[in-house]
């Protein structure tokens, strides 16, 4: 062999990218799918069928979780993916959001300030993605754990006001709070770009 030349044996050529056709976007597509039957079965009257509402939010918002962790796991992540996953979340919360305060369970001002931060936040993301993503943070994190175990406690029947309040309470504080954390760290990050520039 020809020194300096690659050795095709030795396995060091990358991988070829990830179709768009695979589990992980799969449980993404479904995800957004689960959305208007979750509002269907929301506004059936009976406690049967808030349950039921429940349980699609439920296993929509695990499957967040799950498409995720294959894609890294399995290298599927692909453009396709990163598009439509935080769609595919901000539609599951907005739609749940949107539902709670369309039947007076959750004041539209709570609503209104979680979806602007979520939609603005989304925006500004595709708008910088030629620049580099920026990670999300454990506030991040938190942030999208406390909105679904907040919206599960509003959605779930009984006298759970006190538990859905703090949870809500903390979501909406974390929510704005990273926000406001990644407008600062894009902002940073857009500056150290443009005096390297």
């Amino acid at each position: 062999m020809i020194a300096g030349t690659p050795d095709p044996v030795a396995g060091s050529q990358e991988p070829p990218p990830a179709g768009v056709w695979n589990i992980a976007n799969a449980l993404t597509l479904a995800r957004i799918a689960l959305v208007p039957v979750f509002v269907w079965l929301f506004f059936l009257d009976g406690t049967g069928w808030r349950l039921a509402a429940f349980a699609v939010f439920a296993v929509a918002s695990i499957t967040d979780k799950i498409d995720g962790d294959i894609a890294r796991a399995r290298g599927l992540v692909t453009d396709f993916g990163k598009i439509a996953d935080p769609i595919a979340d901000k539609a599951l919360t907005g739609a749940a959001l949107v539902c709670l305060s369309v039947m007076g369970e959750l004041w539209w001002w709570v609503t209104a300030a979680i979806m602007v931060r979520e939609i603005g936040i989304t925006v500004m993301r595709f708008a910088l993605i030629r620049r580099g993503v920026i990670a999300a943070s454990k506030g991040g994190k938190l942030k999208t754990m406390l909105q679904v175990f907040a919206i599960g406690f509003y959605i779930l029947p009984g006298p759970l006001d006190y538990l859905r309040w703090a949870t809500m309470g903390a979501a909406l504080v974390v929510t704005v709070v990273t926000g406001a954390d990644y407008v600062v760290r894009a902002w940073r990050g857009r500056r150290t770009a443009g005096d390297a520039s």
